[in-house]
C-alpha cells in the first residue's frame, strides 16, 4: 500500500544536459507519485514538469537536476540549472514563439517562482511550481 500522503518526502534527479533528460524526468516523477499514492496530480505535475526540465536544458549548457518534494499537502517541483539569469517575465512573453512554457506553468501551477542558487560551486537558478491536493 502506499505512503500516506502527510509523510513529507523529498527526491532530486540530477540530469545532464540532453534533450531525452525530459522523458527521463517525466517518467521518474509519475513513478514516485504513483509510489506515494498521488496518481490524481500525475498528469498536471508530468506537463509542468516537462517545461521545468525541457526549459533548463534547452536555454543552459550544463548540468540540471528536478527536484520534487511533498509536505503539507502541496507538491513542489522545480528544475535547477547551471545559468544564473531569471526567467522571462511572463508579461515580457507576450505572444512571441518562445517562452509559452512559463505561461503554461502560470496557468496549470498554484503558485510559481524562480531564485538565484548555488550548488556544488556552481551559480545557477531554481525555478520552481506548487500543486496543492485539494
Amino acid at each position: 500500500m502506499p505512503e500516506t500522503e502527510s509523510a513529507p518526502w523529498e527526491y532530486t534527479l540530477y540530469i545532464p544536459n540532453d534533450v531525452r533528460s525530459v522523458t527521463v524526468s517525466r517518467r521518474t516523477l509519475r513513478l514516485i507519485l504513483t509510489m506515494h499514492g498521488l496518481i490524481r496530480l500525475v498528469d498536471v505535475a508530468e506537463l509542468l514538469a516537462a517545461e521545468l526540465v525541457s526549459n533548463a536544458v534547452r536555454h543552459t549548457k550544463g548540468p540540471a537536476a528536478l527536484r520534487v518534494r511533498w509536505a503539507a499537502g502541496v507538491l513542489r517541483i522545480g528544475a535547477w540549472d547551471a545559468d544564473p539569469q531569471p526567467p522571462e517575465s511572463v508579461s515580457e512573453l507576450g505572444l512571441s514563439e518562445e517562452g509559452r512554457g512559463l505561461v503554461l506553468i502560470r496557468a496549470c501551477a498554484d503558485l510559481w517562482g524562480w531564485q538565484p542558487l548555488s550548488r556544488d560551486g556552481r551559480r545557477g537558478k531554481y525555478v520552481w511550481c506548487e500543486l496543492a491536493a485539494a
